[in-house]
């Protein structure tokens, strides 16, 4: 089955209508500068709430300031997503021990098979072995993350099965909605779905509809594809 994201997650009504609908994994944003950031302590509130075998996944961007394993430790994380804003991927090193990793890049940067491999870490240690996945999206240096806008899918093939090649696991996030994932998952085979925007009635206030119809889509195109 694909793995399901649904990020972005401010409260708990969010929170269980997400489980309630499918979910795998909840999102919750520690950016300063994004409409979705929450603390570490509500994020905790929330999580306390969840059932265990929900994954509850930290984002934060790389160099922006916030103390990532002091915040994951707090909010009883169980993942760390980690926006770089540059072609830095491969030096990105494990950062909170015990919990799973995901690298999420701007997919625009790895588009021509020169830039394709800095997509991949290589850091003189097999990075299958600690980084679960890696993430496509649609980030741009001024906004890492929660653009609402698409990548183009099909320029992000041949970087697409570099890293499932290189033994890591595909997540497709940026500007994806009930309408457009199956073909996402047409295009690039991901092994999971990130979603914000997408399922949102306004900036980190989900839209039960939407989150609904996204899971739904995700599960039938599991079946078409």
């Amino acid at each position: 089955m694909t793995w399901v994201k649904i990020c972005g997650i401010t409260n708990l009504e969010d929170a269980l209508t997400a489980v309630d609908a499918g979910a795998d994994a909840l999102g919750f944003v520690f950016y300063e500068k994004s409409p979705r950031k929450t603390t570490a302590e509500t994020a905790r509130k929330i999580i306390e709430k969840l059932p265990a075998n929900i994954e509850k996944v930290g984002v934060f961007v790389l160099g922006s300031g916030e103390n990532i394993a002091e915040i994951a430790e707090q909010a009883k994380l169980s993942s760390v997503q980690v926006h770089i804003r540059e072609k830095s991927g491969t030096l990105f090193q494990p950062i909170s021990s015990g919990r799973k990793h995901y690298l999420a890049v701007s997919a625009n940067d790895f588009f021509d098979q020169e830039n394709a491999e800095f997509a991949v870490p290589k850091n003189g240690a097999d990075a299958s072995q600690w980084l679960h996945a890696v993430f496509l999206d649609s980030g741009t240096p001024q906004q890492p993350g929660g653009t609402g806008k698409v990548f183009d899918w099909h320029k992000a093939v041949a970087t697409a099965e570099l890293i499932q090649r290189s033994g890591l696991r595909l997540v497709v996030a940026g500007g994806l909605t009930p309408a457009n994932v199956t073909e996402a998952m047409k295009v690039l085979h991901p092994w999971g779905v990130d979603v914000s925007s997408g399922v949102e009635a306004t900036p980190g206030k989900k839209d039960p509809e939407k989150v609904r119809a996204f899971i739904s889509a995700v599960r039938r195109a599991e079946k078409a594809i």
